[in-house]
This record gives structure tokens, C-alpha cells and sequence, in this order.
């Protein structure tokens, strides 16, 4: 490790860069990735589960759907309490509680007894599930900057790997064993958190944002251990103290401060944060106001065209003029929609290929409103009737479009927001996007089931649209930016 004066300071962002990507990254990119294949699988169960129990139970269209809308009720709250929890006691407590609800809730969902139990545990599940985007902002905060986006679309493969894999597995399982197997299999990844939860390391980011800069300086000694490198001489510093070299501009006016006491006044600090406004006002602030609202816009309409896609699969698949379908004709089915949610879910691959090669050359804004439009593109001869095989291939393009969208806006939201209200701001959006999630089950199935396919696409069109003249709005772009600790005034926004 070098040694240098102790009037040299460094950041975390410098730390990281210094240590680069290493060993030690890969290892918490191994951990939280189980947590992303765990969120995967339990999402995509969705699409069999509600089928199997509809004849089981005699349900209703309605109740049906009501069980993937209930799973993203839970998740609307889970993510925007356990952002609030990772960001006030650590990103360690934070998916550590949302592991232990969605493996116990996920396991114990296999022995409900009837429709109402079953809600019960699907909820606990959505509520666990919420905490995803704690794990993901986790990862982030591990990642140099100039590699942040290729690592966090490798991260996001995880994703991929979850919905391949559990295709897979309701391919097999069901037929033979059931659902409940499925069920009971499916909460398997959520456990290996647990297991190896004593080693996963804390943010140093958010202990040093905290002021426990000695303990975030064990944890970068521990990175430039594994990775054989050293970090750079000097004294790690808050980024912090380094936004308020560059903010202060002497004048007669200006009262230099101690630290202490600048921090204490600084009506954007961490600290006033808890005795002022509380984590949600601060998104709200004129500061974060504007990405704020269109984030959420965003993470509405990729949920509810990422989800309603998957469940559209099994009803569009057909082809021909299907719109109403007996009971006996969904039941014999059933293999046809694995097969179909089995081939659409490889669409993710090239999602995440075209996300790599874009996200960092041509910049997250740009990336993601390309996306965007091809994905509509792809959707709109769906409007009419066509081919099976027609119709299973646009969904693969549109599938591996919005898989993209989704992958980068989970790069770029972390990206926007301050260590003070990361995990918090990830959250609330994540949040805001289950209510697509809710909304998509009754659109997929209803209106299809009604015979309103046209009206069905052309909302999912209209969606799309929207989420992509969004994110041509974003007031920034996060590409090769360093990651903030606080909350910076729009006019010196663009100096950080």
C-alpha cells in the first residue's frame, strides 16, 4: 500500500478506481447475482402457477391474474421500505431481512391450502422481492467507474439466468410433480443468501457517507488484497468534503467552516436528512425533481411492458382468431406455453449483448430510446392476427428490446441518485413500477380474453412510446460519471 502526506485525500470513487475490477468484485458479483436468479425465478413462476391453480381451485380469469397482481402489490411496498432500511442501517441489513421473508414466504407458499393462503404467501414474497433493488445499488457501489456499465449488464445476465432456468424447470416439473414442487424448488436460491451472508462485505460508499471511514477503509484493504493492487497514498475522505472544495468560491462573504459544523449547516447533507426532510422529500427536491418524475414514469412503463410480454406470450403464441378459448383447450395448451415462455426467455441473451455494446459507447439515453423504438416497431404487426410462427418471432424482438431498456434504466437510476438516497431512490421507482406490474396481468389476460387484442397492443404501444420520449428528457447522462455521496445543487451539477 503506498504512503503519502497526510494532507493527500482520496475518495472511494478513487479508491475503486486505483484497485480496479478484481477478484473481489467477482465474488460479490457472484453473491448478489443469487439474489437477481432468485427475483428472476419467482417472477417467471408467475406464468404457470396461475394456470395450475385455476382449474385446481375453479378460479376466475380475475383471481387469476389477481395472483401475479398481488405478487407486485407486495413489491410495490417492499421496495420502497427496504430502500429506506438499506439506506439509514446498511445495504448488509437491508437484503439480508428481504432474503429470510422470500425464502421462508416462497417455500411455505407450496403448502397453501387454498386461493386465499396462497395470496397470503405470494404477497410475503412480493414484499421480499422488493429488496432487489438494494442488491443491485450493492453491486454498484463495488464498480469503478469507467467499467460500471459493462458490469452492471453482466450483472443484470443473472437476471437472464433466472428466467431461462425456471422456464426450465416449470418445463419439467410440472407435468411430473406440480406446482407446488415448482413452488418449493423455486425458493432454493433466496437460502443461499443466507448461508453466505456473514461474508458479504458492507458498501464502503455508504459506511464512509456515514463518517465510518475507518471501517469503509478496512473493507477497500480487504478489495486491494484479493485484487493485488494497492490503494492510492493519502487519507480517505467523504466525497462530501470534496464536493465542498469545489462548490466554495472565496468572497468576502464566505465563512469558512470547520467539517463538522459545514456538514451540520448543509441543508443537502446526510445528516440534515434525517432531522429535515425525510429520504422521499429529498428525491422530490428541485435538485432530483425532474430525473425523479421521469424515472418513474420509465420503470412504470418497463414493467408493465416487460411483464405484460411474458404473460402475452402463451395468448398471442396461438396465432389464428383465438380470442376465446374452453377450458379443455387451456389444458391441453400447457406445454405449448412452456415452450413458448421457454424460447422467448433466450431473447433476454441478446438483450443483454446489445445493452453491453451500447450502454457504455453510445450512453444510457441514447440506448435506451433506441430500444424503445425498435420494441414498438417489433409490436405493431401484432395488432392484427398473424402466423404462429410470425407472431413468436416478433415477440422475441420485442422481447430482447425491452430486456434492454430494463437492463440500463437499473444501470442508470442507481447512477443518478447520491449514496444518501441511493437505495431509497432505486426503491421508490422499482415501486412505482410494480404498479405496471399489477396493472399488465389484467391487460394481458383480460382484454386478450375478451377479444380486444388490438386494443391490448396498442396500449402496450402507446406505453412504450411514452417511457421512450422519457428518457430522451432525462436531465443527464451517467455515462463515465462518478458516483455522489450527497445531494449537489443543480448549478454545480455539472462541474461534479
Amino acid at each position: 500500500m503506498g504512503h503519502g502526506s497526510p494532507t493527500d485525500k482520496y475518495t472511494v470513487d478513487d479508491a475503486l478506481n486505483a484497485l480496479g475490477f478484481g477478484r473481489f468484485q467477482v465474488l460479490v458479483l457472484a453473491y448478489a447475482g443469487m439474489g437477481w436468479i432468485s427475483e428472476a425465478m419467482e417472477m417467471m413462476l408467475l406464468s404457470f402457477i396461475g394456470p395450475a391453480v385455476q382449474s385446481l381451485w375453479d378460479l376466475s380469469a380475475h383471481e387469476q391474474s389477481f395472483i401475479t397482481s398481488i405478487v407486485f402489490a407486495g413489491m410495490l411496498v417492499g421496495a420502497y421500505s427496504w430502500g429506506i432500511v438499506s439506506d439509514k442501517h446498511g445495504r448488509r441489513k437491508g437484503f439480508l431481512i428481504t432474503a429470510i421473508i422470500t425464502s421462508a414466504a416462497g417455500f411455505l407458499s407450496a403448502f397453501a391450502q387454498n386461493y386465499v393462503y396462497l395470496l397470503f404467501f405470494r404477497c410475503l414474497v412480493g414484499v421480499g422481492l422488493g429488496g432487489g433493488p438494494v442488491l443491485s445499488s450493492w453491486f454498484l457501489e463495488f464498480v469503478p467507474a469507467p467499467s460500471r456499465g459493462i458490469w452492471m449488464v453482466i450483472f443484470s445476465a443473472f437476471w437472464t439466468v433466472g428466467t431461462i432456468f425456471e422456464a426450465s424447470l416449470a418445463w419439467f416439473v410440472m407435468p411430473r410433480l406440480g406446482w407446488r414442487w415448482l413452488l418449493a424448488l423455486s425458493s432454493l436460491p433466496s437460502s443461499v443468501l443466507l448461508l453466505f451472508y456473514g461474508v458479504a462485505p458492507e458498501s464502503p460508499r455508504y459506511l464512509c457517507m456515514k463518517g465510518r471511514t475507518s471501517d469503509a477503509h478496512n473493507v477497500l484493504k480487504k478489495i486491494a488484497r484479493l485484487n493485488g493492487t494497492d490503494l492510492p497514498s493519502g487519507t480517505l475522505v467523504s466525497d462530501h468534503h470534496i464536493h465542498l472544495h469545489k462548490m466554495i468560491v472565496p468572497s468576502e462573504d464566505v465563512k469558512f467552516l470547520s467539517p463538522t459544523r459545514n456538514q451540520a449547516e448543509d441543508g443537502m447533507s446526510s445528516d440534515n436528512s434525517h432531522k429535515g426532510l425525510s429520504s422521499l422529500f429529498m428525491l422530490l427536491s428541485p435538485s432530483l425533481l425532474k430525473s425523479t418524475l421521469l424515472l418513474w414514469a420509465v420503470f412504470l412503463g418497463n414493467a408493465f411492458s416487460y411483464y405484460g410480454l411474458v404473460l402475452l406470450t402463451t395468448e398471442l403464441s396461438k396465432g389464428g382468431n383465438q380470442c376465446s378459448v374452453n377450458e379443455q383447450h387451456s389444458k391441453d395448451s400447457h406445454d405449448v406455453s412452456y415452450k413458448d415462455v421457454f424460447i422467448t426467455s433466450f431473447a433476454e441473451l441478446p438483450g443483454l449483448l446489445i445493452s453491453a455494446a451500447t450502454v457504455d459507447k453510445l450512453g444510457r439515453k441514447l440506448s435506451m430510446s433506441t430500444m424503445f423504438f425498435f420494441c414498438f416497431m417489433f409490436l405493431l404487426p401484432l395488432v392484427v392476427n398473424q402466423p404462429a410462427g410470425l407472431t413468436t418471432s416478433l415477440l422475441f424482438g420485442a422481447r430482447i428490446c425491452i430486456t434492454a431498456t430494463f437492463t440500463i434504466i437499473y444501470i442508470y437510476a442507481p447512477e443518478v441518485y447520491p449514496t444518501s438516497v441511493r437505495t431509497t431512490g432505486v426503491g421508490v421507482a422499482s415501486s412505482i413500477g410494480r404498479v405496471g406490474g399489477m396493472l399488465c396481468p389484467l391487460v394481458a389476460v383480460g382484454l386478450i380474453h375478451g377479444c380486444h387484442r388490438a386494443a391490448a397492443l396498442l396500449l402496450f404501444e402507446a406505453i412504450i412510446v411514452v417511457s421512450g420520449i422519457c428518457v430522451v428528457l432525462f436531465p443527464i447522462e451517467t455515462k463515465g460519471r462518478d458516483l455522489t455521496d450527497t445531494i449537489v445543487a443543480p448549478k454545480y451539477a455539472d462541474e461534479l
